[in-house]
Formats: structure tokens, sequence, C-alpha cells
């Protein structure tokens, strides 16, 4: 932690240069949103991931978003109730609740046979002949929705909020769906949660295909291309997809890479247009098939995986947020604390952000924020003005691109 050398202590912390978190869902804990206007850090970045939620963020946003007509560069640039930026899409959790039209001869829904047929197809283990408890497990899941609907809601928020971003979607190889919540027991739920979420629901044994997560992710992603909107990508067990399934967006739009010979050359030419064009001329500003700006949520990867991001060609800006919840859950463990601090040095000081990836608003999440922005401080040897500073302009230049 960075301290005061003479008494040991921690120095103040510099709420007052402005706190920016990369991903949260406070819309999870919708009685927590009220707490946004007297919260230490400045925005919120606030994620959507299911049917549930999708709306509430559009709400909040309604009343908590920016809506200041000029982007400034200092944290006192927007209203008291201008608190955050909201995001819309489908996380990999929840991507067996949606279906591709054209399995199912261009339906919007699914009887319960097609129903039980599609979650037979999506879910692994996968058994071509279904026991009567595998039935009723799949009948009883949400009744899935198509795809194209789905993505047509998503530009619709999109154009609805000009500052939005595309998150929280991605790639998951270990994450179960939760069994089914038995009706007698929806009286006892937690009424204060946003329903669709675990809610300490036992794990089934089945996982979604990653073939058919993936489907939906690179949807989004080339979504996201078209709006020109960056993305919040949540990946386990799954870099090296991840990592393919982008190069796959980007592939045909790599940057030209100039040797040092050619960049002088272009500098004693005085063309600068050169090297923020692809492969085929094109300018780096027209909708593309992928994201202009990635972040890496939480990013668990090793250094040498981080490292592939790296590259000059890749046409979008990759980021890396850290939260206290996820890369210091084992902070007692020497071997991982050594590991996250190879990670950290290894991201560029311009592509670092921090967040919380906290489910409810509030002191907590200020708490949170501030334990990881202490931690990047420390692995990367900045004063804490100095770390703050980098990691506001870091997330401004995330979520508004040139406009920040």
């Amino acid at each position: 932690m960075t301290s005061d050398n003479e008494t040991g202590k921690l120095q103040p912390f510099p709420w007052h240069l402005g706190v920016y978190d990369a991903h949260c869902h406070p819309t999870d804990t919708m009685s927590s949103i009220s707490s946004l206007p007297e919260m230490k850090a400045r925005i919120l970045t606030v994620m959507a991931t299911r049917t549930q939620d999708q709306e509430l963020v559009a709400q909040t946003a309604d009343k908590y978003g920016i809506k200041s007509g000029s982007i400034g560069s200092t944290p006192n640039s927007w209203g008291k109730e201008e608190r955050m930026i909201p995001c819309f899409g489908w996380h990999p959790w929840f991507s067996h609740q949606m279906f591709d039209k054209d399995t199912y001869g261009d339906r919007d829904t699914l009887d319960e046979e097609a129903k039980i047929s599609h979650y037979q197809l999506v879910l692994s283990p996968k058994h071509d002949d279904l026991s009567r408890e595998e039935r009723r497990l799949f009948a009883s899941l949400p009744d899935p929705r198509p795809f194209s609907q789905f993505l047509k809601q998503t530009k619709s928020y999109l154009e609805r909020y000009p500052l939005a971003l595309v998150g929280e979607i991605g790639l998951d190889r270990s994450f179960r769906i939760p069994e089914v919540r038995p009706p007698e027991s929806e009286n006892n739920r937690d009424g204060s949660l946003t329903p669709g979420g675990r809610e300490g629901r036992k794990l089934s044994p089945y996982r979604v295909q990653i073939l058919h997560q993936k489907k939906l992710f690179k949807a989004q992603l080339n979504l996201a291309g078209e709006m020109q909107r960056a993305v919040s990508i949540h990946g386990v067990q799954a870099h090296g997809l991840v990592f393919e399934t982008l190069q796959e967006t980007w592939k045909g739009h790599e940057k030209q890479v100039l040797s040092k010979r050619q960049k002088k050359k272009q500098a004693e030419n005085s063309n600068p247009v050169a090297e923020i064009e692809d492969k085929d001329g094109k300018k780096q500003n027209s909708p593309k098939p992928f994201p202009p700006r990635i972040c890496l949520h939480s990013y668990s990867g090793n250094p040498e995986a981080f490292k592939q991001y790296l590259n000059p060609a890749i046409p979008a800006e990759i980021y890396a947020s850290f939260s206290t919840a996820i890369n210091l859950s084992d902070r007692h463990d020497a071997a991982a604390s050594t590991a996250l601090e190879c990670l950290i040095k290894t991201v560029p000081d311009d592509r670092l952000l921090v967040e919380s990836d906290l489910h409810t608003a509030g002191p907590q999440m200020d708490d949170h924020l501030e334990d990881m922005v202490r931690r990047l401080c420390e692995i990367k040897g900045w004063n804490l003005n100095e770390g703050v500073e980098r990691l506001g302009r870091n997330w401004k230049r995330f979520v508004f691109g040139n406009r920040g």
C-alpha cells in the first residue's frame, strides 16, 4: 500500500481527482441505486447481462446518466446527478436463453418441444435421449428469445444513449447454469435483488456449449463495431478463445506496422495518415466488424496471454481492468500475488483501468475501488495522485475515445 514514510499510515485517498469504476452491476440491487449521488466514486460504468436488467440499466441512465452536451476533462464537468454510463449486452452465463431463428424456421417463439430441443442442443453434457428429469429441467428454464430480437433491442438502446457501451459480453468455459428455483420457494427469495441471478441456487451439471456462446459473443462484437462503441469483455478459462474470436472480427483490418526506416521516410514525406490506416487503406474511424476499444474486465490470464494484445497491428485499443473482488480474492497466496504483479506490470500504463465488479452501489463499492487503486499504484510505482489521474484519463479514453 502507498503509505506515509514517517507514520506508516495510509495516505489520504484523492477522491477529488475523480475515480471511475470501469465495470459494475448495481442494478442487481436496485435499492442501492439511490446512493449513487453520495458515492465518492465519480462515475460507474454499469453493465447489463440478461433479460431482467436491460431496462433497469436504461432507467438508471435516464436518472443518473451523463447528459451534458460536452464531455469535459475534469471530474466536476458533470452535474452531481450525472453518475453513470450505461452498457447493454448479454452475458455468456445467460447465452443459452438465446436461439438462432434459422434453426427453427424463422420463429420468434418456441413451443415446449422446440424449447426442450433447443436446450438439448446448446447445453452440455449432451444426451440424445433425455430422461424425464432432464425434460422437466429444460422445460422449466426461461423461454429463449432470438439472437436477432435481442440485437435489435440492443441497437435501439445504443441509439437512445449515445455514450452507452456494449457489455457485459464474452465467453466462459467453467460456469454451470443454476437449478430452477421451486415455485414454493419464490415467496422466500430476497425481493431487493433483481431476478435472474444465481441467488444461492445450486448449480446444475450443465454448461453452455462454447460454440453457442461464441455465436452470440461475435454478433455483439459486430454490433459494437457497427455502432463504434467500446465493449467490456468477460473471459473465464477461455482467454485463448476470446483472443481468437476478437482476431476473427478484425481480420483484414490490421494496422500497417512500419519499420523505423519507414517511419523516418514517412516523417520526411509528412504523411502522418498512413499509420492510422488499415491494410486496405481505410480510415480507422469508419464502422468496422470489431469494437474500437476493448476492456478485458477483471482480467485473469497470465502475462504471456496478455502480450498477444500488445501486437501493434491490432486495430482496436485494448485495455485491462482489475478488481479487488476477483483479482485480489487470493491476495494471501504469495504465488498468486506475484503473478498478479507481473501481469499488471505487463499492461501498458495508458491501458490500465480499475473496477469493483460489485452488485451493490454505495460505500462498499467505494472501498473496493480504493483498495484496488492503491494496489495498482503500488505495483506501478505511482504516487496516489499520479495513479488516480492516470486511471481517470484511461477510463475517459476507453469510454469516449477521441471525444474524451
